[in-house]
Parts: C-alpha cells; structure tokens; sequence
C-alpha cells in the first residue's frame, strides 16, 4: 500500500494530533487556520508583511503536485479545524527541500513545531533528499533556537541580513 505519511503524533507534552497531506478541498480550512495566526507568525511565515492569506497562496499550498511540494496539515478531533501547517518544496533535482511551518497561535507551546518537523524530515529522507533548509526571519529566535536543538546550522542568508538560512543534512 502506498504511504502517504498521514499520522497520529504524540509530542513531548503529551499533545495528541492528526497529520495528513492538504488537497484541494483545505482551502477554505486552510485560509480559516491562517486567520489564527498571529500577524507576527505571517510575517515569519511568508517573510512579509501581510496581514491575511489570500486565495492565490491558499490554492499554492492544498492544489500541489504531492511530488516536489508536500504541505502536512495538522488537525485535532477529526478533521473540524487545522491547528498547524508544514510545508515542504524541493528543488528540481530533489535534492534540497525548503521547510516552512506555521502553527495556531492557541496550540503554541506544545510542541507541535517540533514533531512536524521531525516527520517532514523523515519524508524529505524517504523521499531521497539530502538537505532541508528554512529561510528565518532574525528575530524568530524560537524557530532558530528549535531547529539548531535538532541538528540544523544556521548561516546569513546571502544578500540578506534580516534573513538566517537554517539547513539540516540529512543521512
């Protein structure tokens, strides 16, 4: 049977939820999740300053090709409402995977960042990739310090210094 990587997560505090991958019908439980996150986490999320999801990243992020662009919905009690989001785009060559989460402000702090990282990095692995990497604002010093604790290194980001480029290797 083909996997899909859906999953039943248990993080560290204990937190139980569900991850499977988006399709296209998320869209409007996608954009309802995004208006949860706080404006700060947009901006870490997106690197911008927009203050809602529109319909054009909404479609870019549940009509996707499951190939070289995974995004990993987090849900609890079934599927009523998305808790968090874990995006991953590969470069051509699927060597390199680019990681970007963003979670509910009302589930922070329960370590749901930590295990959808960890299971986006076992896929980007099973999927033959050799690196991922996130692009971080500087002052997102909580996604910074978590991936550093799990085996990233972050360096400036070239032509940037507002931005960190956080890679992990992957073996």
């Amino acid at each position: 049977m083909h996997d899909d990587w859906s999953r039943e997560l248990t993080t560290h505090t204990g937190f139980q939820f569900n991850v499977r991958p988006a399709k296209a019908s998320d869209e409007a439980a996608l954009g309802a999740f995004f208006s949860h996150v706080s404006v700060e986490d947009l901006r870490f999320r997106f690197l911008t300053g927009l203050k809602t999801v529109g319909h054009d990243r909404l479609v870019a992020m549940t009509d996707i090709d499951h190939r070289k662009t995974e995004n990993f919905l987090a849900f609890v009690d079934g599927e009523a409402e998305i808790i968090a989001t874990a995006m991953l785009a590969c470069d051509d060559a699927m060597e390199i995977g680019e990681v970007a989460i963003a979670i509910r402000s009302d589930y922070k702090g329960k370590g749901i960042s930590w295990d959808l990282l960890a299971h986006i990095a076992a896929y980007a692995k099973a999927k033959g990739l050799t690196t991922i990497q996130s692009i971080e604002s500087r002052d997102n010093h909580a996604a910074i310090d978590m991936e550093r604790q799990m085996g990233f290194v972050a360096s400036p980001y070239p032509d940037d210094p507002v931005l960190v480029l956080v890679q992990r290797h992957l073996k």
